[in-house]
């Protein structure tokens, strides 16, 4: 059997799928806003998976596996309003709601949300194909996410639960919202890196506009419910529909108080462009990466190898976190390369149930030719795939492709791929992979692979400068989620960890006043009454 013929092959009969794993038609007709499950009779997008089916004559279709709204600027609105209306200056419900009620609101929103995994985890699989194995872990590391956030406000509001006393004045200092936040989450982890800034925007007490991304939209459906039942009234809010006509209104109203995306930056600064008040809106953006790897000559090769393989290739390179670049030192390519060949053979490649798979059809429409036209511009101006098959397709699968030797008169050197297409670059002076991060319009991690400890150090200290992250022998890679998440330059803007997520989507507040018996009387009145939420003692366990 050739090789095109294997690939062909994992595209089995939708009869030969294990019955746990088929799935049903998800037809989404509603949508959540101003606290009710409001019917939809318009326009649907129709929503196909990576994964399909070969019939009689060859022809390969995306199997239907779904549709849901394509709502209009109108629904947008309604939704803006309802968050508005929610917020109220700050004076609804939610954002005045004590810490513990807010926490008691998201515990609930975690057990109704759990009841929904089996089908959340089916569809992280057949809308953007990622496998078995990493969707369970994707659901589950969400609710792990979110009971540390939890934890974490609780740190911060026992911190701010005491009075402080300076110069003749007694104050409070907590932490407020800051108003409507709109939250549009990525593709590739549409549930976890979505909620990595829904979450701590919605427990701070903002009120949410949530767009989920074009693909990985209808697993968010199973949990609207459970955001009606858990949550006042408008605090959360979906908008559904094409971003390039829902978003862009909601944004010229200058009524949106903070800006959560992740994608690309090009978006990002359309978007922010078009807020009337830009100094007024904050913003928390994950963005573009092209993350590099530095193989040099004192590196164990086993393992930079290893690394490197789980650095590009984990669900198929589509991470922002993804090692899209390796400059390897030109004394040890060759042997490099034939050991990453040698471990690019031994990756299982199916659908995303198969045990033990590694390698699987991608979502994007087109994407099979774009990586097809980089490798190609790259061997048209030097390069050559130097492992067997790479680069081979089959419908909506694409065999990883090494790419060797990378110059920058190719496309590859610049782009992010974001899939599974290696770049690697020899080079010969260590200046080189340094230049190249000084003109990367990139700026978020980088890998350095030596056992040279002087040799590190040297990189230690330019690299910190230059990216956010610098990974010692292991891959590029987010978390764990108390570490700082971030970027320099065009990769992100704000910082996502638990702790900084939370500070992120709110602003200090303070209640002060002279020290004197009066005042004191007042506060302590205030405090044993109960009757304010903000300056309180309350202590929560």
């Amino acid at each position: 059997m050739s090789f095109k013929d294997q690939l062909t092959s994992i595209f089995v009969p939708e009869d030969q799928i294990g019955f746990g794993f088929r799935t049903e038609e998800v037809h989404q007709r509603e949508y959540l806003s101003d606290g009710e499950m409001k019917p939809w009779s318009g326009e649907v997008s129709k929503v196909y998976s990576p994964i399909g089916f070969f019939d009689a004559d060859g022809n390969f279709a995306r199997k239907l596996i779904g549709t849901y709204p394509v709502c209009t600027e109108k629904e947008a609105f309604e939704s803006l309003d309802a968050a508005i209306a929610a917020y109220d200056n700050g004076r609804g419900e939610w954002p005045t709601m004590s810490i513990a009620d807010r926490i008691k609101c998201m515990e609930r929103f975690i057990y109704k949300m759990s009841e929904q995994r089996t089908l959340v985890v089916k569809l992280l699989m057949w809308e953007i194909g990622k496998s078995y194995g990493d969707s369970a872990k994707e659901f589950d590391r969400t609710i792990e996410y979110i009971n540390a956030t939890i934890d974490a406000l609780k740190d911060i509001d026992r911190q701010s639960s005491r009075f402080e006393m300076a110069e003749g004045l007694i104050a409070q200092i907590r932490r407020s919202p800051l108003g409507v936040v709109l939250c549009m989450g990525p593709f590739n982890y549409p549930l976890n890196e979505t909620f990595t800034t829904l979450i701590p925007a919605l427990i701070m007490g903002n009120t949410i506009l949530f767009k989920p991304p074009k693909h990985g939209t209808l697993l968010h459906y199973p949990l609207l419910r459970a955001f009606q039942e858990s949550f006042p009234k408008g605090v959360v809010n979906t908008i559904y529909g094409r971003g390039s006509v829902v978003t862009p209104g909601l944004m010229a109203s200058g009524k949106v108080n903070v800006l959560a995306f992740i994608g690309s930056s090009k978006v990002a600064n359309d978007l922010k462009k078009r807020h009337p008040k830009i100094n007024r809106l904050r913003a928390v953006l994950s963005l573009d990466a092209k993350n590099a790897a530095i193989v040099t000559k004192n590196a164990d090769l086993a393992l930079a190898v290893s690394e490197c393989i789980l650095g590009a290739l984990s669900f198929n390179g589509q991470r922002c976190t993804a090692i899209k670049m390796i400059f390897v030192q030109k004394e040890i390519a060759s042997e490099f390369l034939k050991l990453l060949s040698e471990a690019v053979a031994k990756l299982p490649f199916g659908l995303p149930w198969d045990k033990d798979v590694k390698l699987t059809p991608l979502p994007e429409p087109n994407k099979t030719e774009y990586l097809t036209a980089i490798v190609e511009d790259a061997v048209a101006n030097g390069a050559k795939v130097v492992n067997e098959n790479g680069g081979e397709t089959v419908a909506s699968f694409f065999y990883p492709a090494i790419v060797y030797p990378v110059n920058d008169k190719m496309r590859l050197y610049r782009e992010e791929q974001f899939g599974p297409v290696i770049p690697v670059v020899p080079y010969e002076s260590i200046e080189e992979p340094i230049e190249y991060q000084i003109d990367s319009p990139h700026g978020m991690q980088v890998s350095i692979f030596s056992n040279d400890a002087k040799e590190i150090s040297s990189l230690i200290d330019p690299f910190v400068n230059l990216v956010s992250r610098v990974n010692i022998n292991s891959q590029c890679q987010r978390g764990p989620d108390v570490f700082p998440f971030t970027g320099r330059k065009d990769s992100a803007e704000g910082t996502l960890s638990v702790h900084d997520a939370l500070r992120a989507f709110s602003i200090r507040s303070l209640v002060a006043t002279k020290m004197n018996e009066t005042n004191k009387q007042l506060l302590n009145e205030i405090v044993n009454d109960n009757d304010s939420n903000f300056l309180s003692t309350k202590f929560i366990l």
